[in-house]
Order: C-alpha cells, then sequence, then structure tokens
C-alpha cells in the first residue's frame, strides 16, 4: 500500500508542480502548434527522463539531510523564508497577462533533445522535489527503500510527462487562456506556499 501512496504522491506533486505556465509547458505549447503533436509528445518524453534522474538526486540529498538534524533545522526556517517568498512571488505573477517565450527555433530544432536541455536547465527542479520529500517524511509518508523510491520516482515522471502531454493536446484552447489561466493557477499557489510558510512557523512556535 506504501508504495502505491509513493506512486501516487509523485504523480500528484510533479502535475501540481508542473502545472503553472512556465518555461517547460509553455515550449510543450510552442511544439505542438509548430510541430506537431507527436513532436510535442517526444518533447515531454524528453523532459520526463530528466524529471527521472532530478528526482533520484533529489532523493539522496534528502536523505544526507534527513541524517543530519542541524541541517534539517536550518532547513525548515530557510523553507520559511522561501515559501513566503515564493507565495509573494505566484501573487506577483497572478497579476501579469500572457506567459510568452520565443522559441521561432523550435522548428529546426529536434522536440526530445529540447525537452532533454530545457530540463536540465530547470533549476528548481531538484529544490521543489527534495522539499516533497521533506515533507511527505515529515509525516512518515515516504520510504527510502529502492523499490518505494522507484514507486515515487515513475510516478513523478509520469505525472510530469501527463501534464506536459495535455498542454501539448490542449495547446491552442490553453494558448488562448494563458493569462486567465495563469491568474487563477499562480493565485491559488500563492495561497498554497503561504500556508505552508505558516504552518512551518507554527511548527516552531509551537
Amino acid at each position: 500500500m506504501t508504495i502505491i501512496l509513493l506512486f501516487f504522491f509523485g504523480f500528484i506533486f510533479s502535475f501540481i508542480g508542473s502545472i503553472t505556465p512556465s518555461m517547460l509547458n509553455m515550449t510543450a505549447i510552442k511544439v505542438s502548434l509548430d510541430k506537431g503533436r507527436k513532436a510535442a509528445n517526444n518533447y515531454a518524453l524528453g523532459v520526463s527522463i530528466i524529471v527521472f534522474i532530478q528526482v533520484v538526486v533529489a532523493v539522496i540529498l534528502t536523505k544526507y539531510i534527513l541524517n543530519n538534524p542541524t541541517i534539517i533545522e536550518t532547513l525548515e526556517k530557510f523553507g520559511i523564508v522561501i515559501f513566503s517568498f515564493l507565495s509573494y512571488y505566484f501573487y506577483r505573477e497572478s497579476k501579469k497577462g500572457k506567459v510568452n517565450i520565443n522559441t521561432e527555433k523550435l522548428k529546426k530544432e529536434n522536440a526530445f533533445l529540447t525537452g532533454v536541455i530545457l530540463s536540465v536547465l530547470n533549476m528548481f527542479a531538484v529544490p521543489f522535489y527534495s522539499g516533497t520529500i521533506v515533507t511527505l517524511d515529515l509525516f512518515k509518508l515516504f520510504n527510502y527503500d529502492f523499490i518505494p523510491v522507484m514507486f515515487f520516482t515513475l510516478g513523478s515522471v509520469i505525472g510530469t510527462f501527463y501534464i506536459l502531454f495535455l498542454y501539448g493536446k490542449f495547446a491552442k484552447i490553453i494558448q488562448q487562456k494563458t493569462g486567465k489561466l495563469t491568474k487563477d493557477i499562480n493565485l491559488v499557489l500563492s495561497i498554497l506556499t503561504g500556508f505552508v510558510a505558516i504552518f512551518t512557523l507554527l511548527k516552531f512556535v509551537f
């Protein structure tokens, strides 16, 4: 049952973490519009393969951190600042319009390779998954054994692929609705990250 839950958590967190309009999913839209659905799926596959590596790295780093209690307390305090910043960031982004990126060169590039490169450049991935793992571990919902980790990683990979698949599939609709979509999602993320910051702060106070 634990491995099924970890697969579910991996899927949900990666899906939600990738749902807000960003470089990765906006590129999925552009690839779909410029080169078709098949290319968009290849792009999503390229991104997802790197996500597999990023999640494994996050697990290794998090396990090391959790074995050092002083580091944990420092990170939890640091996390209050980070989540407060993210809450403000998402709130500010919710006030903006559409997210646009210049991807004219995509027509000449390999979609799979583009996905790999952009995913490698996504420096937020490892800290995001590390934070997810720490949160799950806090509630005794994570297991560092090989098989549970693989299920969590597989769920994360599929969650990432699926959200990018949906962005590619509904590219035209999303392109038209990006402005409102960005505002709504970023506002929700602002509230959620603000809640996490407050929850972590209360944990220290009480």
